[in-house]
């Protein structure tokens, strides 16, 4: 009996984490983090190196990004999914500058980058 209660509290404590994660509306907020990663996928050698070009169709995604929820692109930088991807966080907020977006949030603490 005592083993069945554990499975129960274990498959609710799972069930309820899911459950939170899906409903819950976060810096991207209702897009999950790893939709919001894969839209910037056009990115990811300018999030690797700072002399690389970055190409337009990265430009179009960071700004929209920006436009309808700047804190995404920060915790996108920041997840565990642009680490295995083996972005660099300090190149990677350099791209909306490198894009010459006005409206970027310039100034702005992403973690212990600064946004320029």
């Amino acid at each position: 009996m005592k083993g069945c209660l554990v499975c129960v509290f274990v498959f609710l404590v799972a069930s309820r984490a899911f459950f939170e994660e899906v409903g819950a509306a976060g810096e991207c907020g209702k897009t999950p983090i790893r939709s919001a990663a894969a839209s910037l996928s056009p990115c990811l050698s300018s999030a690797r190196n700072v002399r690389a070009k970055v190409p337009p169709t990265c430009c179009t995604k960071v700004g929209a990004l920006i436009r309808t929820a700047p804190k995404c692109l920060c915790a996108v930088l920041l997840s565990p999914l642009a680490k295995q991807a083996g972005i660099n966080p300090a190149i990677a907020i350099t791209i909306p500058k490198r894009c010459k977006i006005r409206n970027r949030p310039a100034g702005k603490k992403c973690g212990r980058y600064v946004v320029p």
